[in-house]
């Protein structure tokens, strides 16, 4: 069974559309990276398979069932986690929140679910963080707590809305090998991304223009032409071959983070 199914589904946002009618399907315990420009449709396909977003044609069948049945599976961490002023909270605590979902907030911890917090806060090296307010921390070491707090709770598939992006390199790196982590434990994980190279190292790309402009292999999509059409580079570059065009697109990264083989490189 794939863990997504789209067929022909169209998503809305305040009653306008914001993303057409589009399929794709994605195959269980596989990264996949949904790329192209500001504005093009990534996040609200993040939205509709949570049930945020209305989906008002076709059918979007997530882990078997729909999105809203579906939600108790499914581990979201936005772009920009809101934490509100004046609450103080350890970073400990914020990722014990994550075991909320299924034990609801009154409830107290087992063993069990301290051991899965404490290997959660491993996997994103804030070990030594726990005792630190959320307020004190860096974006980078933010952004760990956020992404330790949804590995805690129980989940399937794991969304990350541009969890790379604007990131000192030790997090970028942290987050990157979680996100190619994951899948060895049955979990599927949807990234987007501004990052091409991101994007090649997924199994699967979703590539967005408004639309699901093609969805496959990486080597299948990030074709010169898919490229063209989703960043309209025909028009932009007209005095240039693809080539280039597509070229500059490997540098499409509004926040100037390095890419991912940068981050690899790095010792």
């Amino acid at each position: 069974m794939n863990a997504i199914v789209a067929t022909n589904i169209r998503v809305i946002r305040d009653g306008k559309t914001v993303v057409e009618p589009s399929s794709f399907s994605i195959a269980p315990a596989t990264t996949v990276a949904i790329i192209g420009p500001n504005g093009s449709g990534k996040s609200s396909i993040l939205h509709a398979i949570t049930g945020v977003l209305d989906v008002d044609q076709g059918s979007l069948e997530v882990l078997g069932t729909t999105p809203e049945k579906a939600l108790d599976q499914i581990a979201y961490v936005l772009q920009y986690m809101p934490i509100t002023p004046g609450i103080p909270l350890t970073v400990r605590e914020v990722v014990r929140m994550g075991r909320f979902s299924t034990l609801g907030v009154l409830r107290r911890l087992s063993a069990q679910d301290r051991q899965q917090v404490d290997w959660a806060m491993e996997q994103l090296d804030i070990t030594d963080l726990a005792q630190r307010s959320i307020h004190s921390l860096s974006g980078g070491q933010r952004q760990r707590v956020f992404v330790a707090q949804a590995l805690a709770q129980d989940h399937t598939l794991l969304l990350l809305d541009e969890p790379l992006t604007g990131l000192d390199t030790p997090s970028a790196r942290v987050i990157d090998q979680i996100i190619h982590d994951e899948p060895e434990a049955g979990c599927t994980v949807l990234y987007t991304t501004h990052d091409l190279e991101e994007a090649r190292s997924a199994d699967q790309v979703l590539l967005m223009a408004g639309r699901v402009v093609a969805s496959g292999p990486p080597d299948e999509v990030l074709t010169p032409e898919n490229l063209a059409e989703a960043y309209g580079l025909g028009a932009l570059h007209p005095e240039h071959g693809l080539g280039d065009a597509v070229l500059d697109v490997v540098h499409d990264d509004p926040a100037g983070s390095p890419s991912i083989a940068d981050r690899r490189s790095v010792t």
